[in-house]
C-alpha cells in the first residue's frame, strides 16, 4: 500500500480518535483504514496502537512514529507546492495564532492591509492566551508575548509589548489619583488571573524597580473583561497599551503614574523549524516585521 497515504491515515486516526472518523475524512471504509494501519505495523514489525473493543491508544513507539509522520507529511506537502508557489504570488491558507490582547486589537486591525497586499492569501486567525503547540496544531505563524521557552522554533523579535496602568475618570474622582506605585496598595486593582504573580505589580522609575502588592474586587482571565470593568469605574487596571489606546485617546480612561513604566515584555513571531518557507509565509513575516518590528517600539 502507498506508504505516505498509510501515514496520513494513521495520523488522522490518532487526531480523530477512531477508525470510523478517519474513514469519513478520507472517503474510505473503516476496514480500509484498518488495512492502512496494519500495513504500517507489519512494515515496522511493532504495534502502533493499543486496541480494545471501545477505543485505541498510542503505544510508546506509536507516539514517536506519529511525530515523524507529521514532519514527513508536512515536508511532502511543502515540496509539492514549492514549484507552483515559487513562480506565483503568495497564495493559500495561512493559519495564525496570537494572544487575545494583541490579536483582537493590533493584529486584527493590521490584517486587512496585509490581505489587500496579498489578495490570494486566506488568513485563519486563532486568538487565545493558551500556549499552543505550533507544530502539533498546524499553525504557520504564532505570535507570542513573554520569554521564549522553546528555542527550537524560528523566532523573530518584534517591538516590546508595553503595559499601562489606568482608570476611569469616575473612579479617580471618587478614590483619588495615585502618585507613586506604592499608593496602589490602597486602591482597587483589577487583576489578570493567569499572571504569575497576579497580585504583584512592578514599575520602573527614578528609584529603579518598584514592586507593590495589590488587591481588588475583580479578577478575570481576559484583558478585555478587565477593560470593561475599568470603564465602569470598578478600579485600576494594568493592561497592554494596544488594548487601551482608543479609550485613552478618548479620555474614557486616564493613564496613571507618568514617571513610572511597567516593565515591557518581549514579543516574538515564531515559525516552525525545518520547514521549507513559502511565499505566503515570507510575505506575512515581512509584513509583521514592517508593522510591528523592533524599530516601531
Amino acid at each position: 500500500m502507498d506508504r505516505l497515504t498509510s501515514m496520513a491515515v494513521f495520523v488522522k486516526v490518532v487526531e480523530t480518535g477512531s477508525f470510523t472518523a478517519a474513514a469519513q475524512a478520507f472517503g474510505l471504509s473503516a476496514a480500509m483504514v484498518g488495512k492502512h494501519v496494519r500495513a504500517l505495523e507489519e512494515r515496522l514489525q511493532i504495534p502502533l496502537l493499543n486496541r480494545t473493543t471501545r477505543r485505541q491508544s498510542l503505544t510508546d513507539v506509536g507516539a514517536q512514529f506519529l511525530e515523524h509522520c507529521r514532519i514527513v507529511l508536512a515536508e511532502v506537502a511543502a515540496a509539492e507546492s514549492l514549484a507552483a508557489e515559487s513562480q506565483s504570488r503568495p497564495r493559500g491558507l495561512l493559519r495564525v495564532n496570537a494572544p487575545i490582547s494583541f490579536g483582537s486589537s493590533s493584529l486584527a486591525e493590521a490584517l486587512p492591509d496585509y490581505l489587500r497586499r496579498c489578495p490570494e492569501v486566506r488568513v485563519e486567525l486563532s486568538i487565545t492566551d493558551r500556549m499552543v503547540d505550533l507544530v502539533d496544531e498546524g499553525f504557520d505563524v504564532v505570535i507570542r508575548i513573554g520569554p521564549l521557552a522553546d528555542t527550537s522554533l524560528r523566532a523573530r523579535a518584534l517591538a516590546p509589548y508595553r503595559l499601562v496602568a489606568c482608570a476611569a475618570p469616575a473612579y479617580l474622582a471618587e478614590r483619588g489619583t495615585p502618585r507613586h506605585p506604592r499608593d496602589l496598595a490602597g486602591h482597587a486593582c483589577l487583576g489578570l488571573a493567569h499572571w504569575v504573580p497576579r497580585d504583584l505589580w512592578s514599575f520602573d522609575g527614578p528609584e529603579g524597580r518598584v514592586a507593590v502588592e495589590v488587591s481588588g474586587p475583580f479578577v478575570a482571565n481576559m484583558g478585555p473583561a478587565l477593560r470593561v470593568a475599568a470603564l465602569q469605574g470598578l478600579g485600576i487596571i494594568l493592561q497592554p497599551e494596544v488594548l487601551l489606546a482608543t479609550d485613552l485617546a478618548a479620555g474614557r480612561l486616564v493613564a496613571l503614574l507618568p514617571d513610572y513604566r511597567p516593565p515591557a515584555r518581549p514579543m516574538h513571531l515564531l515559525t516552525p523549524p525545518g520547514r521549507r518557507r513559502t511565499q505566503k509565509l515570507d510575505s506575512f513575516v515581512a509584513f509583521i516585521a514592517e508593522r510591528f518590528g523592533p524599530d516601531r517600539a
